[in-house]
């Protein structure tokens, strides 16, 4: 980088243009965007707003997935995102030239956050406005609000776990991974039907999975979760969310 080059040059720039770049890589990437974005609503219109008209718990019944839908898109935000991209990145040597280009250090990795955080936030503001006029959902400014911060904060965990699973698997095989790790993960956490109604052997593993704590904090602003104080789960995400990106991070120094 010569004198010009270096008068010019702006840190903040730069992770501004990589984050910029990241978002319409995303947003022009259908099949990332289209199920990340469509499929949490058309689910809470199915379960959450048709099928429990059918009973006299329709409140109750829009109000809990309306809290645990939430939850189940901003895992496929976080787990596809970051498990996909990063293992596709990697496969075709983006990473090796990130690091040749004069960027500033965590701007590919923030820039990556900053977008999943970007689409967890349409993703729960269009289950808001679902449950708020379709889904009957009545709750105040705040209780919106906070799972609103809840949903946005909430694709953190996930991103790091999409990051272990992108620095390991290639890209080929990536989406079977990120699948097989979503999909059950939302089921035993109780986020497509409550633990009351599964085995118990379900409701027993139940607290081993993120999803689950990340489902309680949520449930708790609407007053469905099992009772307690929300803080145990806030640092079991926080521990889950560490231990996940030190483990991808320390990987992809040792091999990129």
């Amino acid at each position: 980088m010569n004198a010009l080059e270096s008068a010019h040059y702006s840190p903040a720039r730069a992770w501004w243009l990589e984050a910029r770049c990241e978002v319409l890589r995303v947003w022009r990437t259908p099949s990332f965007a289209l199920p990340t974005l469509l499929f949490p609503p058309l689910f809470y219109l199915l379960f959450g707003v048709v099928l429990a008209s059918r009973d006299g718990a329709r409140a109750d019944v829009a109000a809990y997935l309306l809290a645990t839908y939430g939850v189940f898109g901003v895992m496929g935000v976080g787990l596809f995102g970051f498990g996909v991209n990063v293992a596709i990145d990697r496969q075709r040597g983006l990473l090796t030239l990130k690091r040749a280009l004069p960027m500033p250090p965590g701007a590919y990795l923030g820039a990556k956050m900053a977008s999943a955080m970007l689409f967890a936030a349409i993703c729960s503001v269009t289950l808001a406005v679902l449950g708020a006029t379709v889904g009957g959902v009545d709750l105040s400014a705040g209780q919106w609000l906070a799972l609103f911060v809840i949903d946005v904060l909430g694709v953190l965990p996930f991103c790091a776990i999409g990051l272990w699973i992108g620095s390991r698997v290639g890209g080929d095989g990536a989406p079977a991974v990120v699948n097989l790790v979503y999909l059950p993960m939302a089921f035993l956490s109780g986020l497509w039907m409550p633990l009351s109604i599964l085995p118990d052997a379900v409701a027993r593993l139940a607290p081993a999975w993120p999803s689950y704590h990340l489902a309680q904090v949520a449930l708790g602003v609407v007053g469905r979760d099992a009772g307690g104080p929300a803080w145990p789960h806030v640092a079991v995400l926080v521990v889950f969310t560490a231990v996940f990106a030190g483990l991808a991070l320390r990987r992809l120094a040792r091999r990129g």
